[in-house]
């Protein structure tokens, strides 16, 4: 009986992990824009980062847990683990920054961020999918 070795994942190009870093923090900041527009107006640049900080610094931890830069674009592995830190830590730096954390808000954040962060994801396995077939 040979012994198994796991070998390392393959290495992600350079571009797939910046592609999926930038799509992450856009679709927080849209997250952060459309719920400003909803509740509140003001200086929207300014609102809309204060109020996208800390679910992009939550996303950052959950990027470094899940070590996303070797499968950028999994569902499983990095898109789970982007949503739960953006969600979490987002929340519980907003708690600590003295920001509103209601249950209505932590639902409308779990599904929109889920959707977001997960779906484009979602999204581009089922495009690739849908290429392996038709070749």
């Amino acid at each position: 009986m040979t012994p198994s070795i796991q070998r390392p994942l393959p290495s992600s190009p350079r571009s797939h992990i910046a592609a999926a870093a930038i799509a992450d923090a856009v679709l927080i900041l849209v997250f952060a824009a459309v719920g400003r527009d909803a509740h509140q107006r003001g200086d929207v640049v300014t609102g809309v980062l204060l109020t996208a900080w800390p679910f992009l610094a939550g996303a950052a931890l959950g990027w470094l847990v899940s070590r996303a830069w070797r499968n950028p674009l999994s569902v499983h592995r990095t898109g789970l683990a982007v949503w739960l830190g953006a969600l979490v830590g987002g929340m519980v730096l907003r708690l600590l920054t003295g920001q509103t954390v209601v249950l209505p808000f932590i639902i409308v954040a779990l599904l929109s961020l889920g959707l977001l962060l997960v779906g484009w994801r979602l999204a581009w396995a089922g495009a690739g999918a849908r290429r392996l077939r038709s070749a």
